[in-house]
């Protein structure tokens, strides 16, 4: 059988892309080793916030007399809240399997391995192979745990983000390197199940990505939470002899040692581009990346990539996109490219981080003259009533033209609330727009609202 699309890999790049081929009438196959929706659905996002969902719930239950209200022996099962995680993986893969069998998509099960001629030689679990044709052939293979030469990843001792998810015992005392968004979520969630952590960054700023405002409120966070914070610091070796971990940290004030029961490595994530055949093919990589243009075509005719495997940020929602595009270009459907300038990124620790677009230092040094503004939810109505009153909005705006070049924010719920700005900065959408669109009273999102107005010197409660 020869396919109009065959897909490597079924995360959220590769399913995606597949149920769009299916929708514009195409034939469309796709190869998995392992599980139906990839890392994101199977050891990232979903698994994740599953866990962090219960470390909330735990925290407003430990204190939940600041809501007027009383409980006693307060406690948490971690076996059990671990179980719900995987729970809520496998439901929503099964949701996957769900979604191929209604759009009459082939799912081949086993490692694939491209072939000239836009061809894909699949190996089973009993080691039979099989060779599928297709017109086109969409690389989405994604990507895993990066290792540091200082600290290779053993699965019991140095663990990655796969080992922290599924943990039989919950640890005393964890060493967490890197800052990013994994290692923070992961931070907010041992911390509050009551492991001691430690996380210690390379780089001088917590969450480094981000705007430094949102970073030292996140600091402060930390600190807040007893969670200690190592920054311009790295780990130059662990020693994994005795019963736990020993971390050599080295810092602008000297070498420190650090110890632990575990140590989680989140230092980044390097992309699933060996033993595929991309060299066989003559298919051109950069960087740990495979090359491709504005729709995703490789250096080799009828071969794509999308996902992690491309340039561009590691994020599921970046995948989705970049699979729905390529395969509107691929049906011949006049398309825009993505504009990687206003993708959105959300951290999901408590507080939540969301953002987009150009933070004030990028605006600066991009030459722009801006107007900014910001309101914290300490004068937030909805904020404080829910108890919820740390952090803020941050606005950033071309003072010439009125461009909403940024936005920035850290708050309970605010992962759910950066869609507008994203909206609005795809419309084009002025600081004026924004400032007279009514939002309602009393939310978390009519922060934005006053955040844009005390940008322009016209903020009403501060």
């Amino acid at each position: 059988m020869t396919y109009d699309i065959l897909i490597l890999g079924s995360g959220p790049g590769g399913y995606v892309a597949a149920i769009r081929a299916a929708q514009l009438g195409m034939k469309v196959g796709i190869i998995e080793r392992e599980n139906l929706g990839g890392i994101c659905l199977n050891w990232g996002c979903i698994p994740t916030k599953a866990l962090l969902k219960s470390a909330q719930v735990y925290e407003y239950l430990k204190h939940v007399d600041q809501y007027g209200l009383k409980a006693e022996a307060i406690d948490k099962d971690f076996e059990a809240v671990v179980a719900r995680s995987r729970g809520v993986a496998e439901a929503m893969s099964k949701g996957v399997a769900f979604l191929m069998k209604k759009n009459n998509i082939d799912v081949i099960e086993g490692y694939g391995e491209l072939l000239h001629d836009k061809k894909i030689e699949v190996t089973d679990t009993e080691n039979n192979t099989q060779v599928y044709e297709a017109k086109n052939i969409i690389i989405a293979t994604g990507a895993r745990s990066r290792e540091l030469p200082s600290m290779p990843i053993d699965g019991k001792k140095i663990i990655g983000y796969r080992e922290a998810l599924t943990l039989p015992e919950q640890p005393k005392s964890m060493i967490i390197v890197g800052s990013g968004a994994i290692g923070v979520e992961f931070a907010y969630f041992y911390n509050s199940m009551g492991t001691e952590v430690t996380i210690v960054e390379y780089l001088p700023n917590i969450v480094p990505l981000e705007d430094k405002d949102v970073s030292r409120q996140f600091a402060r966070s930390l600190k807040k939470s007893k969670i200690k914070v190592m920054t311009n610091a790295e780990v130059t070796a662990v020693d994994t002899s005795g019963d736990g971990v020993k971390a050599t940290v080295k810092t602008k004030k000297g070498e420190e040692i650090l110890e632990a029961e575990v140590l989680l490595s989140a230092v980044g994530i390097k992309t699933n581009i060996e033993n595929i055949g991309l060299e066989e093919v003559g298919i051109l990589t950069d960087k740990d990346k495979i090359i491709v243009n504005d729709f995703y075509q490789t250096s080799v005719a009828g071969y794509f990539a999308i996902g992690d495997v491309v340039a561009g940020p590691a994020l599921a929602h970046v995948a989705s996109a970049e699979g729905i595009t390529c395969v509107e270009k691929i049906a011949g459907i006049t398309t825009d490219k993505i504009d990687y300038g206003n993708i959105p990124g959300c951290t999901y620790a408590q507080p939540e981080i969301a953002s987009v677009g150009f933070t004030e230092e990028q605006a600066i040094e991009k030459g722009h003259e801006i107007k900014v503004g910001k309101f914290p939810f300490t004068a937030s109505g909805k904020a404080k009533a829910a108890g919820t009153p740390d952090g803020f909005v941050k606005v950033i705006f071309d003072a010439k033209y009125g461009e909403w070049l940024g936005c920035h924010m850290i708050g309970a719920g605010v992962t759910d609330m950066i869609a507008e700005a994203v909206v609005a900065r795809k419309l084009e959408t002025t600081g004026h727009d924004i400032l007279k669109t009514i939002h309602p009273h009393p939310t978390m999102s009519e922060a934005v609202m006053e955040a844009v107005a005390d940008a322009y010197g016209e903020v009403i409660h501060l």
